[in-house]
């Protein structure tokens, strides 16, 4: 008989989520799966999959896309990693490895296992950042366009949900070629980040 998972109490899903071993065989470093949650999150953000730094440290962003993506979003590195407040669930959670371009993509085995079981357990999220092609693959399913097109999109997902290119510095020329993404998008997101952080300290204030 198969285990039902979802009826397993929030940090017993979490320790099988961190121990888990399905992709050992083809993981050039072994697993380590690096996420953040807890149930009181109101941010969600989806990247792709750790990198060497990130497996190296069990920190998730722990590295250059990081530093861009916490300026983007307009929040401290304390504030980032307050578990509390928001949650990261990249889309693969082990180092895939490197290819000739670089990192491979997020394992394919990871998120039928996981992801739908974890979502669910996060019944505060009010704004998710979905970053990079295959987080806007699961997260903006039915879309069929290119991150390019979806990042311009932005409004067709606000407020939930905002679609975002990967902070990477192999993005560089992209962020050049669309200065209009932070000039335009990022604002919106850090207003939007802003509000959800403070959701609590607003409600009770008005109480």
């Amino acid at each position: 008989m198969t285990e039902d998972l979802s009826r397993l109490p929030f940090d017993d899903l979490v320790r099988r989520v961190r121990a888990c071993t399905i992709c050992a065989d083809v993981l050039p470093r072994g697993p380590r799966p690096v996420i953040q949650i807890s149930e009181s999150a109101r941010i969600l953000v989806v990247g792709q999959a750790p990198g060497r730094r990130v497996h190296e440290t069990g920190l998730p962003f722990n590295d250059p896309s990081g530093d861009r993506l916490r300026q983007w979003m307009g929040v401290t590195r304390d504030t980032f990693y307050d578990e509390q407040k928001l949650a990261i669930l990249p889309m693969g959670f082990c180092y895939p490895g490197t290819g000739k371009s670089g990192d491979l993509p997020p394992r394919p085995e990871c998120a039928p296992a996981w992801r739908n079981l974890l979502l669910d357990r996060l019944p505060q999220i009010g704004l998710t950042l979905v970053i990079g092609q295959y987080a806007h693959a699961w997260h903006l399913a039915g879309t069929g366009k290119s991150v390019t097109e979806n990042v311009r999109r932005w409004r067709d997902y606000w407020p939930d949900v905002v679609p975002l290119p990967h902070p990477s510095p192999r993005n560089n020329g992209w962020l050049r070629k669309n200065s209009w993404f932070e000039a335009e998008l990022v604002p919106e997101v850090q207003s939007l980040v802003n509000k959800a952080l403070n959701t609590d300290s607003l409600s009770a204030s008005q109480e």
